[in-house]
């Protein structure tokens, strides 16, 4: 009987597809956690994949012109996993037999430079599927750039119900569409089951409809979750099709081939019992000993796919062939694409007022076209947020192009610029205004996650960008950001020091994720004892821009706030007060300075003020007491906000005589 149900499967492959099958179950039991069924199902789909369809190499993993493979679906994590051992990838049995174990190889969702195969940090659901928007991206645009004979390969992604479900797929579905992007295919994994029941329950739209409006190329299988070349017959269509991305819609059965668990709830987010485990081995001719692996399958399927590694060899003998032109490649994708050469944005002069998002423009007008990686665009917002590149816009008939329009868009944005950041030889900036991060948020939080070095700039950064209200006026936003963990939040203070931040992170080869924060409104440029400050500490994090001898209060600042903090100081100055300047663009990057360096900066001890428009959560950790805003906003001209709130030079002042009035 288990011969009859994997149609099309060659011996080797049906044993694969059976072996994964068992590690579905297997696995989450032995965690006493996970997901069953759902990698029980796609396991004939996943083997066709890696067998059939697939450009990779499991003796490089790295190989720049392999396919990538993003599963979306990441609980059904136990299906990759298994895949990259069965086909020789440097993963074992015993890694397998930890699947969601402390600091195992396996977790519970793929992790982005963890287990081999994984592109993408992938587990809240449709994130994938905009990352692997972002990967097709990423390889149009180097192929465009280095010729097909280096640049050729394509993404393929397996996405479920609650991928589609999701708003972000809309948004990139959308995109892809518009853009075209042929060498992008999605497997849908169409089960009809969420964690509450049927997908009924709340879902009525036809998706296939929907991806043809979107401008996609759909292929409706049917019944075919279970037949080898019928899956293959669509991948392969899906390779031929040279104007839109591909949509392969297959209709699958959660927990198959388990009678008791299959088409069920219960298959898709927890371990299967014990008996119904050793009725679905018996089915397939299994033992029932947990995780009693063929050692000879891993061989033999690395061996079945020997072809792929002489299109591996075949392609760096063709990187060798290319001369000059395969040398960038290989420098680009060694660098992201990394600036290069001594070429340096022209400074403003003292005392010029510039916002520092028309600093970013300035920068990328500068660095663009020394920086082979950069690619920039913004969530419909591109002339307030300083982001248009000297570049055709991209899409299918510029596909090199890298001004890239995101439309209002901005989840699909995010997810997006991690893809092309996690694909390798692209160094991707996306915009939008700091309120709007709370749409970017989950793919930002992926990007530190994962240690994609995505560019998110984020202007309009206080109350100060005015009459459109709170509505529009973040408050919380620079506190939520650098709460978490591996994503640096940098907040220059004047035009120059913006132009410092960005050529910094356009010369570094692995830049960290980073949210870039600029001001709508002018800002004083620095005078020059300053500006020699700034650019001997603003990469520390904090640095004390004006020191004064027999001071008796540190004002410490980030972003716009440092201009009012030096005019209060040269007001106190006046009274007799004297006042040391300290400001604090990145809050990461100087928690992880030496502490003798952190307090040389803010002199524990010496009574200190934290200015800042926003929030003030957090702050007690620099300073003793904050100037700040805990509520939302109004609407009312920059100035006038930002006065009526309590950011203005003289409620500095005053807060500084009422600080060192309570000073014992």
């Amino acid at each position: 009987m288990a011969d009859q149900l994997f149609a099309g499967a060659t011996d080797l492959e049906g044993r694969a597809i059976r072996e994964v099958v068992a590690l579905a179950l297997d696995g989450p039991a032995q965690a006493r956690s996970g997901h069953s069924g759902t990698a029980m199902a796609l396991a004939p789909l996943g083997v066709t994949l890696f067998s059939r369809l697939l450009r990779h190499d499991p003796d490089d993993p790295a190989w720049p012109d392999r396919d990538r493979f993003v599963l979306s679906a990441g609980h059904a994590s136990m299906l990759q996993y298994s895949l990259a051992y069965l086909f020789g990838y440097d993963l074992s049995a015993q890694d397998l037999r930890s699947f969601r174990q402390p600091h195992s190889r396996t977790p519970g969702h793929p992790e982005r430079g963890v287990t081999p195969t994984v592109e993408v940090t992938t587990g809240p659901l449709g994130q994938g599927f905009a990352n692997g928007v972002g990967l097709a991206l990423a390889e149009r645009i180097l192929r465009a750039d280095y010729g097909e004979d280096l640049v050729s390969h394509r993404t393929w992604v397996i996405a479920g119900d609650g991928c589609l479900e999701e708003g972000i797929s809309h948004e990139a579905a959308s995109l892809a569409g518009a853009w075209g992007l042929d060498r992008l295919t999605v497997f849908y994994d169409d089960n009809h089951i969420t964690i509450d029941g049927p997908t009924e329950l709340a879902r009525a739209d036809d998706t296939p409809a929907r991806f043809r409006a979107y401008g996609w190329h759909v292929i409706e299988l049917g019944e075919a979750a279970n037949d080898l070349d019928a899956l293959e017959r669509a991948g392969r269509a899906a390779m031929g099709e040279d104007a839109r991305p591909t949509l392969i819609v297959v209709r699958s059965h959660i927990g198959f081939p388990s009678p008791a668990m299959m088409d069920r709830r219960e298959a898709h987010g927890a371990p299967f019992p014990a008996e119904v485990i050793d009725d679905v081995k018996e089915r397939l001719g299994l033992a029932r000993e947990a995780f009693s692996l063929d050692p000879a399958l891993p061989g033999l399927l690395h061996a079945s796919i020997a072809a792929r590694g002489r299109e591996h060899a075949a392609w760096e003998d063709a990187v060798v062939a290319a001369g000059p032109r395969g040398e960038r490649l290989r420098a680009q994708l060694a660098t992201a694409g990394a600036l290069s050469g001594g070429v340096e944005a022209p400074a403003y002069p003292a005392g010029t007022p510039v916002a520092t998002r028309k600093a970013l423009q300035r920068a990328l007008d500068t660095f663009a076209p020394h920086t082979a990686g950069l690619t920039a665009g913004s969530a419909d917002l591109t002339e307030n947020t300083g982001v248009r590149l000297a570049s055709p816009r991209q899409g299918a008939d510029e596909p090199a192009g890298r001004q890239i329009y995101y439309g209002i868009r901005e989840f699909a944005m995010g997810g997006i610029l991690v893809g092309q950041a996690s694909h390798g030889g692209l160094r991707p900036v996306g915009s939008t205004f700091l309120v709007f991060s709370d749409y970017v948020r989950p793919a930002i939080r992926l990007a530190a996650l994962s240690a994609s070095p995505a560019l998110f700039a984020f202007t309009h950064d206080s109350v100060a960008v005015g009459e459109d209200g709170p509505t529009h006026q973040p408050i919380e936003h620079l506190m939520s950001l650098r709460a978490m963990p591996g994503l640096h939040v940098v907040r220059p203070g004047d035009a120059n020091e913006t132009l410092r931040v960005v050529e910094g992170l356009l010369r570094d080869p692995a830049p960290p994720p980073t949210a870039l924060i600029l001001s709508r409104q002018d800002l004083p440029v620095w005078d020059a004892p300053e500006r020699s400050a700034s650019e001997a500490g603003w990469s520390r994090g904090g640095y004390v821009l004006r020191e004064a001898d027999e001071a008796r209060v540190s004002l410490v600042a980030t972003g716009s706030e440092v201009s009012l903090c030096l005019a209060a100081a040269d007001a106190l100055g006046d009274e007799g007060v004297r006042v040391r300047v300290v400001a604090l663009p990145c809050w990461a990057c100087f928690s992880a300075q030496p502490p003798a360096y952190r307090d040389e900066v803010l002199r524990p001890g010496l009574p200190s003020v934290g200015v800042e428009a926003g929030a003030t959560l957090g702050w007690h950790q620099w300073v003793d007491t904050v100037v700040g805003i805990d509520r939302f906003g109004l609407s009312a001209p920059g100035g006038y906000a930002m006065a009526h709130l309590g950011l203005s030079e003289q409620s500095i002042i005053d807060h500084v005589h009422e600080r060192l009035e309570q000073r014992p």
